[in-house]
């Protein structure tokens, strides 16, 4: 039961894969960074740099993920296969927010605001949800306890709908309708094949505590399922 959800679950420094990881996204970040800044004539060049900072933030949060939280071992091909999607949605909605296929801008609007809100609110549940259960779980007296605190009372998979939250209002600030599969695909993936792999790995690993802790708490949206 170590191996679900697609990642191995043995914990692993795994140092090498995890520069590499570091190493590329860096490179695709700073490809963001050339688009934005760079001397390109985009429709939307305004739009463009703010798309550019989200790619910023998402990054920053990525090495806190790898060197702080992530203590299960990664594999080369998770790394390369995860640098693919980052850099297809990173750059791809960079070019969609910065008009290169409308060929128009888009005025900044309410939704804008909203969409930028969600891209804090989605970063601050994901990255603070780990780092609480990171601070609890460094405790002596948590080990081999399943932690249901903080942000993980009210979600059982709080971090994953921050990210939806997250990569939704990205989407929202890409200014397209064809940024859209990207927030619906990694929705679907938490809510289809991540979380049922991880509650029957949870299951195994907490059996009764667990359980006690799936009959009470929501398991993607809060107060809602």
């Amino acid at each position: 039961m170590a191996e679900s959800g697609g990642v191995d679950r043995h914990h692993d420094q795994s140092f090498g894969p995890k520069l590499a990881f570091f190493a590329l996204h860096a490179g695709v970040v700073s490809v963001c960074i050339w688009l934005a800044f760079g001397s390109f004539d985009w429709a939307d060049p305004l739009r463009a740099k703010v798309l550019a900072g989200c790619a910023l933030l998402y990054f920053l949060r990525h090495i806190l993920t790898l060197f702080v939280l992530l203590k299960r071992r990664v594999q080369m091909s998770e790394v390369l296969g995860l640098t693919v999607f980052m850099a297809v949605f990173e750059i791809g909605f960079l070019l969609l927010g910065a008009g290169a296929l409308s060929g128009t801008a888009t005025p900044f609007g309410w939704l804008d605001g909203i969409g930028a809100a969600m891209v804090l609110i989605g970063s601050v549940l994901n990255s603070g949800s780990e780092l609480q259960r990171w601070h609890w779980k460094k405790k002596p007296t948590s080990k081999d306890k399943c932690y249901t605190k903080g942000f993980f009372a009210y979600s059982m998979h709080i971090n994953y709908f921050g990210d939806s939250v997250l990569f939704s209002g990205w989407a929202i600030l890409a200014a397209s309708l064809f940024a859209w599969p990207i927030p619906i695909f990694i929705t679907a993936s938490f809510v289809w094949f991540h979380i049922p792999a991880l509650d029957a790995y949870l299951a195994k690993r907490y059996g009764k505590d667990f359980e006690a802790y799936a009959a009470k708490t929501a398991k993607f949206i809060p107060f809602v399922y």
